[in-house]
């Protein structure tokens, strides 16, 4: 039990939470707001909260993550805020720490400058409530005061990447960057948020994807910032903003490496195995190119690097799926006992094709003879017995990955955390 208006250390040594004296009990859903040095805002911040809630009808707790050195946590603990301080160690952090901190059901999350208007939370609060888990704000599809966004945000930067993630995921999503969103407590456990800075926002987009939540848009309204504050890409340097769209393109590779290895794989195996086909029994002659032993190892290697990248990127789906059908798909294509079988056949296969080659190599005195059909043979061979290595590899890997994959990951497994009263 903690007394109300005291701090009290909980889960981790790092971190202390202040509860207010009218602290409010069994919240529907949570305002989840990382805080810097927003003295300046942050009252007229937990008015506009307020006010919000009252539209709502949410039962609603304010939660404020803070690591400032100036009056905010004070400030925000005096309107009613419950405040978890932290040391300032990123953004993404921010949100990853005050997780085992959050009661509600739901989660909305934001700026503490007054720029996201939070007196219009309404909306918010009837998409949760008609079953959406993932929500996110979209200052495109509201409307963008004058001067409150940098030009070169607005119609550079957000449109390039908020493109380039639809046309990696097939989405459409129109504002990635958007601060004010919101998820399900359930989807934010599961989704296992890593990034420590910027890019959380990024990951978290693209983990709702992977994780197939119910999700939805809706529009804001992006205010200029109150008269003396500064933004936090302006307090570090004209150089953030870029560093910061340089961190979201990574993070979408890191959580959308499927899309570069699977397609562009498969093109290249498809192109390179038919080559190999084509020239298994001897050169060939089309009009006036002959294709034979360098157009049969450019085939080798082709059908070898789009096999590997086809194999890793299903690898790279299995670990992005939250709800274990991309493993269970592959697992029923690639059935272990069968495939084991299939490979050691195959391979025995591939390998016996280099015998012909291998005698005559010996017998002709450590030389082969010039337009031999038997190295072409040996050429494919070789591929088929790479390739079944490569696949029975694969088949243990899902198998691995079966037994060690966490089943809280499972659409079906509701999440458990322990939280701070």
């Amino acid at each position: 039990m903690h007394t109300s208006g005291t701090e009290v250390s909980a889960v981790s040594s790092d971190c202390e939470l202040r509860v207010p004296a009218d602290d409010v009990a069994d919240p529907e859903l949570t305002i989840l707001i990382p805080a810097l040095d927003e003295e300046l805002t942050i009252g007229l911040f937990m008015d506009w909260c307020h006010e919000g809630i009252g539209k709502s009808g949410a039962r609603t707790e304010i939660l404020i993550v803070d690591s400032s050195k100036d009056r905010t946590a004070e400030i925000a603990h005096a309107k009613g805020a419950r405040v978890l301080a932290t040391p300032k160690r990123g953004l993404g952090r921010a949100y990853i720490d005050a997780i085992p901190f959050v009661r509600g059901r739901c989660v909305l999350m934001g700026d503490a400058d007054c720029t996201y208007d939070f007196r219009e939370i309404k909306s918010f609060v009837e998409a949760f409530r008609a079953g959406a888990e993932f929500i996110m704000g979209s200052r495109f599809k509201g409307t963008i005061d004058p001067g409150s966004m940098p030009k070169l945000h607005q119609y550079f930067g957000t449109p390039l990447t908020t493109f380039i993630l639809n046309f990696m995921f097939s989405s459409r999503f129109s504002d990635i960057h958007c601060g004010m969103r919101g998820l399900s407590y359930d989807a934010l456990l599961r989704m296992d948020l890593q990034s420590q800075g910027w890019e959380y926002a990024s990951e978290m987009i693209v983990k709702s994807l992977h994780m197939k939540l119910r999700t939805t848009e809706l529009p804001v309204h992006f205010h200029v910032a109150p008269a003396g504050r500064l933004s936090h890409f302006k307090r570090r340097g004209w150089l953030e903003p870029w560093l910061a769209g340089g961190m979201t393109l990574r993070t979408l590779m890191v959580y959308g490496l499927d899309f570069f290895l699977i397609k562009p794989g498969a093109i290249l195996l498809i192109l390179g195995a038919a080559l190999l086909a084509t020239l298994t029994f001897g050169p060939v002659r089309i009009g006036r190119v002959s294709l034979s032993l360098n157009s049969m190892l450019f085939g080798m290697t082709s059908a070898t690097f789009g096999l590997t990248m086809v194999l890793w990127g299903a690898v790279a789906r299995i670990l992005y799926d939250y709800t274990n059908t991309a493993r269970q798909r592959l697992e029923r294509i690639f059935p272990f006992n069968p495939t084991v079988a299939s490979c050691v056949g195959v391979g025995t296969v591939g390998l016996l094709a280099t015998v012909p080659m291998i005698h005559t190599f010996f017998a002709n005195h450590y030389a082969l003879p010039s337009g031999s059909p038997m190295t072409h043979w040996a050429i494919t061979g070789l591929w088929l017995a790479v390739a079944s290595f490569q696949v029975f590899i694969f088949a243990v890997m899902i198998q691995t990955l079966k037994a060690i994959l966490p089943k809280w990951r499972d659409a079906e497994q509701p999440a458990v955390a322990k939280r701070v009263p």
